[in-house]
């Protein structure tokens, strides 16, 4: 995989920056099954955890570097910008603005040099900071943490490059919280929880919080690829953003699991996140900044694409009877 395959100028290309990711990996098993493009090149830091999708090759990539000499003599009709550093927690503060800007210079400046028009960045809703009531495109940008506030400034960035020729064009995505077959994250981990019967509410059951199931997320690129505006932003959460208490209420249902639930005050759980912090040196996912977000409400709108006339096939009910259908291993 480490050896540098030759891409002919004259067949249909797309590169995708992040492509070791769990969006990126996804999305390149997406395009190669359809065969949309004649050549999808998979470009990362880090060598994929997963097989290749057929037909797909692969390039070490970093996006703080300049990406010329990295990725070769390429012409691609799209670049697919996915690549960030984005958990929290795991890095400092300076490590997200240390990545997110110069990637979306160098994705942006290789664009230019490469004759590439299309772009479809991914950002994120923290771009909003925390969202007590419903939270559309059009609403203010107040990022409270270096993740929202270093992809709010890549955005600014991608939109410069788009300003700048009339035959550009620029997808930016906002999604929620991803989850889907493979994911470890913060779904996933909820759910556990739930099943085993040590999930506390983080002050209230009635917080709001949109998450984006993973297949419904490629079906809202697919939907924006194919229209034909210069620019396009748009949150990707499932259309019915529910409070906690009836996610929580759901993942009971399907498990079939009724081991009652309790609440506790925020600050409360705060200080018992620092102590497992502090008596499992570390290694305990009960982390305060896991703690702070489960308690920040996330009350986001996909307004664009309703308007738009988007189709959603997933609320989380139905989306997580799609994953345990495609990954049962995982709930295991």
């Amino acid at each position: 995989m480490g050896r540098m395959q030759m891409i002919r100028a004259d067949v249909s290309t797309c590169i995708i920056l992040g492509g070791s990711g769990y969006i990126g990996h996804r999305w390149a098993c997406r395009l190669a099954a359809r065969q949309q493009f004649d050549s999808v090149v998979l470009a990362d830091v880090r060598q994929p955890s997963l097989p290749l999708p057929s037909g797909t090759v692969f390039r070490i990539c970093d996006v703080r570097q300049p990406l010329a000499a990295q990725l070769g003599a390429i012409k691609p009709q799209w670049l697919f910008n996915f690549a960030a550093i984005h958990r929290e927690p795991g890095h400092k503060w300076r490590e997200y603005y240390e990545t997110n800007l110069p990637g979306a210079r160098n994705v942006c400046e290789y664009a230019e040099a490469a004759g590439c028009k299309h772009i479809l960045f991914t950002s994120s809703i923290a771009v909003y900071g925390p969202t007590s009531g419903p939270t559309p495109e059009a609403a203010p940008t107040y990022p409270v943490a270096a993740y929202g506030a270093s992809k709010l400034a890549a955005e600014l960035i991608h939109e410069g490059w788009r300003r700048e020729d009339q035959e550009r064009r620029l997808m930016i995505c906002r999604p929620g919280v991803v989850y889907g077959a493979g994911d470890p994250g913060n779904i996933l981990r909820m759910i556990h929880a739930v099943k085993k019967g040590y999930f506390v509410f983080p002050g209230s059951k009635g917080l709001r919080k949109s998450y984006a199931y993973i297949e419904g997320l490629l079906d809202s690129f697919d939907f924006m690829m194919a229209r034909r505006e210069t620019q396009l932003t748009w949150n990707y959460v499932e259309r019915e953003t529910e409070s906690l208490g009836n996610l929580v209420k759901i993942v009971q249902e399907h498990f079939g699991r009724k081991i009652p639930t309790l609440t506790a005050p925020l600050p409360l759980l705060r200080v018992a996140a620092v102590l497992m912090q502090s008596l499992t040196a570390g290694r305990s996912p009960v982390h305060p900044t896991r703690v702070r977000k489960a308690g920040m409400s996330t009350h986001i709108v996909p307004q664009t694409l309703q308007e738009l006339g988007f189709k959603f096939r997933f609320d989380f009910r139905s989306s997580l009877q799609d994953w345990v259908a495609k990954a049962p291993e995982d709930f295991s």
